[in-house]
């Protein structure tokens, strides 16, 4: 929304646009116990990142799926994630 007061100044103001991003992160197999992190996967939705993370889950030996909640434009979220899916073998900072 933008106001204009007497034609010379111009104030932009927005309001918090807050959306769910879900994304779904997989790994495969490096040397020795290394795991090497493949794209990671942004979905539409919950129902289609678990799918993808199931459906991932068949082929990788691990696979994490997420959502955050916030303003996506500013990269201001949520503190911390919400995980609804994992299968299989995590890297040390995602195994809790």
């Amino acid at each position: 929304m933008k106001f204009r007061r007497g034609g010379l100044a111009t104030v932009e103001i927005r309001d918090l646009a807050q959306e769910t991003v879900y994304i779904v992160q997989s790994f495969r197999a490096g040397r020795g116990t290394r795991l090497l992190a493949d794209p990671s996967v942004a979905c539409k939705s919950e129902l289609a990142a678990r799918r993808t993370a199931e459906r991932l889950a068949q082929s990788r030996v691990g696979v994490i799926a997420w959502s955050r909640t916030g303003d996506a434009e500013l990269g201001d979220f949520d503190e911390e994630p919400v995980v609804f899916f994992r299968a299989g073998r995590m890297p040390a900072e995602l195994d809790e």
